[in-house]
């Protein structure tokens, strides 16, 4: 069985190493547990090790866990949000990493009762099976969000492609960095962009030597326990 104590303390140990590489400070990466295919026991486990941003990636899945789990947990929503799914989770989660159109942030302003931290999802690596709003597009996409008042682009999200080839993956998070630079740079009031949302279990380490602030952390954590299994 997977021990998310031992599992946590390899990956802090490894965050560590790749914030010296980059002469960053640990403190200012945040670890996203994502426990969306785990049971309630093992979400609790991370939380008993405290680990107190969690990641789920379906609202059946989300409202699972937040009728089962007390604690004051930051909930993350890390999926795809289908637009007519935004009043079941929205009020329920502090960060969304998948905003991607401008139907889903029409529904945020109207369903939201307060404002919302949104990633805006971006496909770096141009991968038809990824969802997320091509490169060159983020840029007006964000422009046109300024009278949206319940969402503050806090940042940006990517996920790399599935390779081996690390100078590939560098190459999307670094183009990520780019991009969340230049806007951050514009001082839009309702879309600082200072954060990064990249790097999972396999390239963490390359994505915090490249900028990222949250890193969405799942199997390497709380290994590949399905949902239901208590």
């Amino acid at each position: 069985m997977t021990n998310v104590k031992q599992n946590l303390e390899q990956i802090q140990q490894r965050m560590q190493s790749a914030s010296n590489r980059a002469n960053r400070k640990l403190e200012d990466i945040t670890l996203i547990a994502v426990t969306k295919e785990v049971s309630v026991n093992r979400t609790n486990e991370v939380i008993e090790n405290r680990v107190m941003h969690l990641g789920e990636n379906r609202p059946e899945g989300l409202k699972k866990k937040l009728d089962a789990i007390s604690s004051d947990v930051q909930w993350h929503y890390i999926g795809s949000l289908q637009t007519r799914k935004v009043k079941s989770v929205i009020n329920h989660i502090k960060y969304l990493h998948s905003l991607d159109r401008m139907s889903l942030a029409d529904e945020i302003e109207k369903r939201a009762t307060s404002t919302k931290d949104c990633f805006v999802q971006v496909n770096v690596s141009q991968e038809e099976s990824k969802h997320g709003l091509p490169y060159d597009e983020v840029e007006a996409f964000i422009d046109q969000l300024h009278n949206h008042e319940k969402i503050r682009v806090i940042g940006l999200m990517t996920m790399a492609p599935n390779t081996e080839d690390d100078t590939i993956i560098r190459n999307v998070f670094q183009k990520l960095k780019q991009l969340q630079s230049k806007i951050a740079a514009k001082q839009i009031v309702n879309a600082p962009c200072t954060e990064l949302s990249m790097g999972m279990s396999g390239d963490y380490e390359i994505a915090i030597e490249e900028g990222a602030t949250f890193i969405r952390i799942g199997t390497a954590l709380v290994g590949k326990e399905k949902e239901g299994i208590e």
